[in-house]
């Protein structure tokens, strides 16, 4: 009896290990998606609050559709070998977006992205639990949020607040004020125009801010890092740059 039950044990073993490795060897990817699910909400403030657990995203701000209208496209492939079936869903309430994956399971592979066009004229707030934030092309403020992925905005020139507890921070952009802040990673922002404020903080990764040519009254620190400022001073200067690393290396200089 008892080596009967040794011999069942490692027969359960083997199938659980040939499909985790089946499962990783293949793992799940949104991108594989050919069929993609669209829908569209009605905006009735100023400001799209997105709430998403575990996606990557793209927002972009749309060049042309119906004004006041969010649209947004949905890639998803998800497999669970031992437990329930994947699903996501999506609800829009108060303008705020909400985002949720479903994939538990002893098994589980789950994988899901999407593009969210926005009208013009509308700010957007990101909370995004776990997953990638890419911006582009927005005048208007943007406040990205990220507990696990990293945050990169390009063409904008509203305001920005970049946070990731664990990930990096990119921008290239004309915004006139940013807040950046992550607890791990880098930080690397290229500014197009002359901005009034810039704050940039990492606990851990170096930091890198490329400003145009003018003077700034900059403070920059690292804990444990050199630290190259490159940029023209000026203590009296109205611009302001401040940049610390708790851990990393800080370079504040003009954009090439």
């Amino acid at each position: 009896m008892a080596r009967s039950v040794a011999v069942r044990a490692a027969a359960m073993a083997a199938v659980t290990a040939v499909l985790v490795a089946g499962v990783s060897a293949c793992g799940a990817s949104a991108g594989d998606d050919k069929h993609p699910d669209h829908r569209s909400f009605a905006l009735h403030g100023h400001t799209l609050t997105v709430d998403s657990d575990d996606a990557a995203l793209e927002i972009v701000a749309a060049q042309g559709g119906k004004a006041g209208t969010v649209q947004v496209t949905r890639w998803f492939k998800g497999r669970v070998v031992v437990g329930g079936d994947p699903k996501v869903s999506w609800s829009f309430q108060d303008d705020r977006l909400k985002l949720r994956m479903h994939c538990d399971g002893f098994i589980a592979d789950c994988s899901a992205k999407y593009r969210i066009e926005v009208p013009r004229g509308i700010g957007v707030t990101v909370d995004d639990g776990n997953g990638s934030v890419q911006a582009r092309g927005f005048a208007d403020p943007l406040r990205l949020r990220t507990s696990n992925g990293s945050v990169h905005v390009t063409d904008s020139t509203g305001p920005l607040d970049l946070r990731s507890d664990n990930g990096p921070l990119r921008a290239e952009a004309s915004a006139p004020r940013v807040h950046a802040e992550t607890s791990n990673g880098s930080v690397d922002l290229t500014l197009g125009r002359v901005p009034d404020h810039v704050d940039v903080t990492s606990d851990n990764g170096p930091v890198t801010v490329a400003l145009p040519r003018a003077a700034y009254h900059v403070t920059a620190e690292s804990d444990n890092g050199g630290v190259s400022v490159s940029a023209p001073r000026d203590d009296s200067s109205p611009h302001t740059v401040s940049a610390h690393s708790s851990n990393g290396r800080v370079t504040v200089r003009t954009a090439n």
